[in-house]
């Protein structure tokens, strides 16, 4: 084993892959790998990659190219979802020498014995119903915020969805586990954890091998609200049917949780909603929203939307956005459907053409654009917090409030991490609010 390789690490995808990567990297950390950056001359590179898309898929195949580019004798690995999925399909990518599945990935340190280019790929993919136990994961040193994994998995059945079919059954850490590395990172003097999973509402199931809730995701909440030394908390993504009052409560009067909600939608049409297999409809959707507003006006609440699932009409499409329109968000995650392969969706017939798809998204991302304008004028004169990340960006850092507004202020390296007040006052041409210190 080459301990003293370089290892260089590139993530597609969600938090939770962030997080993941970023254990792995530690893993290797400890038995001496050197970790380097993903442009640097390597002689290993990991790649961890997302399918949720078909562009994902394509950004694997470039990817490899580009480390090969830079180091043509080194030894790439692909990990991830779409290893999961298609590892014989990575495997025909020229210059990947190994593939690890969905529980291998964890045990990449085992199999770098030999580092030399292979004729052949070498794949070790599990079955996915072998995925049914938890690893957990957090991520440490690559942004100013941590990345920790709660939840793995998910038992729903969303007809265009390849996720449980790439990462399993819905399971959770154990409770006392994801205090302990709440505590962990606090420790390491980070400002703000965010949770996250693939169903993180769904937090409890399989804590201890079962599928019953031992624990629920409002009893995870209110521990971590507890954990000295945290200041900011964040739930990544939940699913507005798991989003129940008791937690929106507990939000708006919490010490550490932050007021933001990311909340999938996906269609604004009830036809397209059980087309999808969702599991609520869109007057469930309109009380969360209403709720959470009532509750917490200056909440920051995000919303997944996809434009041209298979049979989705011009009305459809236009019910989606006035819906949308009519409602107090804050921005769109906007995505064009993709087929992806063993999905019901891909056998429903009824496709929409890529270039209305395209159209469509473009409408959707201009509404974006106006929502979160609105939203920010909204917050004009308030009294925020913003925690400044470490990057440079042409003399400028950047950082966000706990509502999740961005700010940006001409680069001081003492701000980096730190939690500064302020008052949003002036709003630049790019929709950024500018930083006055008090």
């Amino acid at each position: 084993m080459k301990n003293n390789s370089t290892v260089a690490y590139y993530t597609q995808g969600c938090k939770l892959n962030f997080s993941e990567t970023s254990t792995i990297s530690r893993q290797l950390t400890n038995e001496g790998y050197q970790k380097v950056d993903f442009k640097q001359v390597a002689d290993i590179y990991v790649i961890n990659t997302c399918s949720v898309t078909e562009n994902a898929d394509k950004e694997c195949k470039r990817l490899v190219r580009t480390a090969l580019k830079t180091s043509p004798k080194a030894f790439i690995v692909v990990v991830g979802c779409y290893a999961q999925l298609k590892p014989e399909q990575i495997s025909q990518i020229d210059g990947v020498d190994l593939v690890l599945g969905a529980t291998e990935k964890f045990k990449l340190n085992h199999y770098l014995n030999d580092l030399s280019k292979k004729e052949h790929t070498e794949i070790h993919s599990c079955e996915i119903d072998d995925a049914n136990f938890f690893v957990d994961a957090y991520s440490i040193g690559d942004k100013t915020r941590a990345f920790l994994k709660v939840q793995d998995g998910c038992d729903y059945k969303c007809t265009y969805c390849t996720i449980p079919l790439a990462r399993g059954i819905s399971r959770s850490d154990k409770l006392e586990n994801v205090i302990n590395n709440a505590k962990s990172i606090s420790d390491k003097g980070i400002q703000e954890i965010v949770l996250t999973g693939v169903n993180i509402g769904d937090y409890g199931k399989g804590e201890f091998s079962n599928k019953k809730h031992q624990h629920t995701f409002l009893d995870l909440v209110k521990l971590l609200d507890k954990v000295e030394g945290i200041n900011r908390l964040r739930i990544s993504s939940i699913e507005p049917n798991l989003l129940k009052n008791e937690t929106i409560e507990f939000v708006a009067n919490s010490k550490a949780f932050v007021p933001h909600f990311h909340i999938p939608l996906q269609s604004g049409s009830d036809d397209i909603l059980k087309k999808m297999k969702r599991r609520y409809l869109t007057d469930l959707y309109v009380d969360r929203v209403n709720y959470i507003k009532s509750l917490i006006p200056h909440c920051c609440i995000g919303v997944d939307v996809i434009v041209g699932f298979p049979g989705e009409t011009e009305e459809h499409f236009l019910k989606t956005y006035n819906f949308l329109n009519e409602l107090d968000i804050s921005y769109l995650h906007v995505f064009s459907y993709s087929e992806r392969a063993n999905t019901e969706a891909a056998k429903m017939g009824k496709v929409v053409d890529k270039a209305i798809r395209h159209k469509r998204s473009k409408m959707l991302r201009v509404l974006s654009a106006k929502k979160k304008r609105h939203f920010y004028e909204q917050q004009k004169g308030s009294l925020r917090t913003v925690l400044f990340e470490s990057e440079n960006k042409d003399g400028f850092m950047y950082g966000f409030t706990e509502n999740y507004i961005r700010l940006k202020a001409p680069f001081k390296s003492e701000w980096i991490n730190k939690l500064m007040l302020t008052k949003l006052k002036t709003i630049d041409e790019d929709g950024i609010y500018i930083f006055e210190s008090n």
